[in-house]
């Protein structure tokens, strides 16, 4: 069984918007810290947003930041990522993560769990 599914990907133009959810389950289902990184073509997997296991810290990439939105539904183990005003740049593949901790982080290295990733397009 998977433990993190990622789900809502797809084509969209740019100025669109998109909204990515992750769903948890077995050990990655507890209230752990979550977050999502992004891999476009020929480029490293790069960090997005993260929110704590309670949902009341939340940090961002500058890339980011002000445009994506991350939440979570810790009843439904569900997290979520609001992405408003996308930009081409904004196309690769999501990757929804969870650390075996309650706080944050940017670091993917940190995280011990990792879904099968959804892709973003986004045309011009």
């Amino acid at each position: 069984q998977v433990p993190l599914v990622e789900s809502g990907g797809g084509l969209v133009q740019a100025g669109g918007s998109l909204r990515l959810s992750c769903a948890a389950s077995g050990r990655t289902s507890r209230s752990y810290a979550m977050g999502w990184f992004r891999q476009a073509p020929g480029k490293e997997r790069e960090f997005v947003a993260a929110i704590s296991g309670s949902g009341g810290t939340t940090s961002y990439s500058d890339d980011v930041k002000g445009r994506f939105t991350v939440s979570r539904d810790n009843a439904k183990n569900t997290m979520s990522l609001q992405m408003n005003s996308l930009k081409t740049e904004d196309t690769a593949v999501y990757y929804c993560a969870s650390r075996l901790r309650m706080t944050a982080t940017s670091m993917a290295g940190e995280y011990e769990y990792w879904g099968r990733g959804t892709q973003v397009t986004v045309s011009s």
